[in-house]
């Protein structure tokens, strides 16, 4: 592997965030492989300086470190034990910005070490597509150290804070508890929405009422403005995607025998919403489980 900003990166998975992600990196002058199941997603990318390379394998056999972004456990699992772990090897590295399973996560990690000699961080993100756009995103990181400062250096252009949170793994787990505290946030303030537009309150300053008080937060002032006017589009970030998150947090409680009544509680509230065909929308649309219908 070469030495500090000449890293050749490999990314894998160009969406809502992979593709803001991609330009910050192109920008502060690395050289970006980029491969996306869909190709068409990879024309501004493209565009930007991107290299496009046709299958997984030579990706990783152009890039030193591969980053993934992708939609869910499955996904990376098929990703990393149907290409990557083929074409790996010795010293390369692999950071997987997807919020998955932690327990796969490590699985996944000793299998790639052991195949391949490839180290592993899991370094999930928060805060959305804007935090993408600006390189302010906090990430969260699980891996040996001397992974870790691989990372820092790498993913320098996209995050204001990176935290080593342990081994392999507790990035995840990490990722999981941000996400319990979103979820169950966002779900709240589109209840207090609802009741606030039904009794007549100016709803579209509640933001601006609430701010610097014990009752702010980025999620109120994002979803907040957009729940008052109706405002659903473009979409940021999608309802599946929390729901994802909610039913690992269920999953990681149930292993760990540990009670999580308020994040359970989310979950099928997310998942009712979901079902109502609001899956691929952004979680703004919420407070329609609410609002009286006219």
């Amino acid at each position: 592997m070469t030495s500090k900003n000449t890293y050749r990166l490999g990314f894998i998975g160009i969406g809502l965030m992979g593709k803001p992600m991609t330009l910050r990196l192109l920008e502060a002058g690395f050289e970006v492989n980029v491969w996306n199941r869909t190709p068409e997603k990879l024309i501004e990318v493209s565009a930007a300086g991107a290299i496009t390379q046709l299958t997984i394998q030579t990706l990783v056999e152009q890039s030193d470190v591969i980053l993934l972004c992708l939609a869910d456990t499955a996904v990376v699992e098929s990703i990393v034990m149907t290409h990557i772990i083929k074409a790996g090897v010795k010293n390369k590295l692999l950071i997987d910005l997807s919020s998955i399973d932690p327990v796969v996560t490590q699985k996944l990690a000793k299998r790639l070490f052991e195949e391949c000699q490839m180290d592993w961080v899991d370094a999930p993100v928060s805060g959305g597509v804007k935090g993408a756009e600006q390189g302010n995103l906090a990430i969260m990181a699980g891996g040996n150290s001397n992974a870790i400062d691989i990372a820092r250096i790498v993913l320098k252009p996209l995050y204001q804070q990176l935290t080593q949170m342990g081994g392999v793994g507790s990035g995840q787990v990490t990722k999981i508890c941000n996400q319990m505290i979103v979820s169950c946030n966002v779900l709240v303030i589109a209840e207090m929405m609802a009741l606030a537009k039904q009794t007549g309150v100016n709803a579209e300053k509640i933001p601006e009422a609430l701010a610097g008080g014990f009752a702010d937060s980025k999620p109120l002032q994002i979803v907040a403005p957009e729940m008052a006017s109706d405002t659903f589009e473009p979409v940021k970030w999608r309802v599946k995607t929390l729901l994802k998150d909610l039913n690992m947090a269920v999953d990681l409680s149930s292993r760990e025998d540990a009670a999580i009544p308020m994040s359970s509680l989310a979950a099928q509230l997310m998942q009712l919403h979901g079902n109502q065909g609001f899956m691929e929308q952004d979680p703004s649309t919420l407070i329609k489980l609410y609002k009286k219908q006219s």
